[in-house]
């Protein structure tokens, strides 16, 4: 039985404990506004925080808070700067159009890369060729190999590749492997533990324990680079897992994406990337020598790395992906496996179809995920409304990461068309002038669209009531997705 002193007791202390609640609620929206981030994602989370009440605030310290300008040394990334700097070519000696020239010097300046010359790219679209040239290079290495992906599982291709790294590790190969840890989570501790003991430098990018969960699981390293004695190099989309190289078993096309095998002066700028995120939080910094450049290639094909991350000043990736289609002249075709456009890049898609530009966006009709493929969806009315052309396809994933604009400019790395890529991954891209190689990814768009079922305007309006509820649903939270 209750006495009236315990009921009380009882709700002066609910009371305060609302009134605790109440206030951390409040403290977390001024956060969110002091911290002057894009206004749609300031407005989704402060949505979150009132009218989800515990689940919202345990949402925004998970996923929500900034991380910009903290977690690294700036003195380290000072000393690993000033150690080498990648070569690059006097942009005032190239040929490239104003516009051109223009992304280039914007990518020098918020990035730190500058563009190279004297360079081969190699177009690999499958995962099965992309895994039999890697396996190949890897086991011709002299001197080192500086590996970065995402996820890296102890599957079938996960095994062949840890093996390889076993065996040049005994031949006194240098090797250095960097892995997302939320990425690889599903890959055991020992998968690892012995790569480790065959004398392989590990480490796991960010790692996420107690206690500190809740402000490390949302900052995830989504890079894919390697480096083989500093001369080849591998950037793009695809990781290092079997649904990459095999599909789902019954077709090996199922999974598709874009992948860069390179060699030249762009190597340099992987092998800084790499070292940059290999020295991250690290007191001792990692100053290897470098390798002669390469005399033997020699033409004017550039490339330019661009990185970004949620610890640099500007959203890298998004500045560049809006300065390369406010630019376009005639064409601008991407490949995305999400497409959950910043509100500037959705208005420029927009501008540059309704002034005649032709824009292509192609996409998975089926993802990997429930949430994403409908919020990505929620966009595509607009986008027919303004003339964009949208291809879904069709035989399985499309996981390719890629942008071709006009007849010169094509960009592809890691960066997805969506709020995660350009705000809170660590995410790299390539931006290559060259027309040979703009023709040959067109060409490849060109072929992907056979596969592709291209939108109409009258037969999308007739989907799903139900569909459409989820798409405008979704489309609230699709910054903080």
């Amino acid at each position: 039985m209750w006495f009236p002193e315990t009921i009380h007791l009882r709700t002066w202390f609910l009371f305060l404990a609302f009134c605790m609640y109440f206030a951390i609620i409040i403290i977390s929206v001024v956060v969110v506004l002091r911290e002057n981030r894009n206004p749609i994602r300031a407005l989704s989370w402060v949505i979150a925080l009132i009218f989800l009440p515990g689940v919202g605030l345990i949402f925004y310290l998970f996923f929500g808070r900034s991380i910009r300008g903290e977690m690294i040394s700036q003195k380290n990334k000072r000393r690993l700067q000033h150690s080498f700097q990648p070569y690059g070519v006097k942009l005032q000696e190239t040929e490239l159009r104003k516009e051109q020239k223009n992304l280039v010097m914007l990518g020098s300046q918020i990035s730190g890369y500058p563009l190279t010359y004297n360079n081969e790219v190699e177009i690999i679209i499958h995962g099965e060729e992309k895994f039999k040239k890697l396996k190949e290079d890897l086991l011709k290495a002299k001197e080192s190999i500086y590996l970065q992906y995402y996820i890296f599982l102890d599957d079938k291709i996960g095994n062949e590749i840890a093996e390889i790294l076993k065996k040049k590790a005994n031949d006194g190969v240098e090797i250095k492997v960097i892995y997302d840890h939320v990425g690889s989570f599903s890959a055991s501790n020992s998968f690892f533990k012995k790569m480790e003991e065959e004398g392989i430098e590990v480490h796991p990018f960010f790692r996420v324990n107690f206690p500190q969960l809740a402000n490390r699981i949302n900052w995830r390293n989504h890079r894919k680079i390697v480096v083989i004695d500093g001369k080849i190099g591998y950037i793009g989309g695809m990781n290092i897992a079997d649904r990459y190289a095999y599909g789902n078993g019954k077709n090996k096309e199922l999974w598709r994406d874009t992948h860069f095998r390179v060699k030249g002066d762009i190597v340099e700028s992987l092998i800084h990337s790499f070292l940059i995120d290999w020295n991250f939080r690290k007191k001792d910094t990692y100053f290897p020598q470098l390798p002669p450049r390469q005399d033997a290639i020699r033409n004017d094909k550039g490339i330019q790395l661009v990185t970004g991350g949620p610890i640099s000043t500007w959203d890298n990736l998004s500045l560049m992906f809006l300065k390369a289609i406010s630019s376009a002249k005639r064409l601008i075709w991407i490949q995305t496996p999400y497409f959950l456009p910043t509100d500037a890049l959705y208005n420029a898609l927009q501008a540059a179809a309704l002034s005649n530009i032709d824009v292509r966006i192609m996409m998975p009709a089926h993802t990997d995920s429930f949430l994403l493929h409908y919020a990505s969806f929620s966009y595509i009315s607009q986008c027919l409304a303004a003339g964009i052309k949208i291809y879904l396809y069709q035989p399985g994933m499309l996981h390719a990461k890629s942008m071709v604009i006009d007849d010169d400019l094509v960009t592809a790395g890691s960066t997805n068309f969506d709020f995660r890529s350009f705000e809170n991954n660590f995410e790299c891209n390539l931006f290559i002038h060259d027309p040979e190689l703009n023709s040959r990814m067109r060409d490849i768009f060109y072929s992907d669209m056979k596969d592709c079922e291209k939108l109409q305007k009258e037969k999308w309006r007739k989907r799903p009531l139900g569909h459409r509820f989820l798409e405008s649903l979704l489309r609230l939270v699709s910054p903080i997705l």
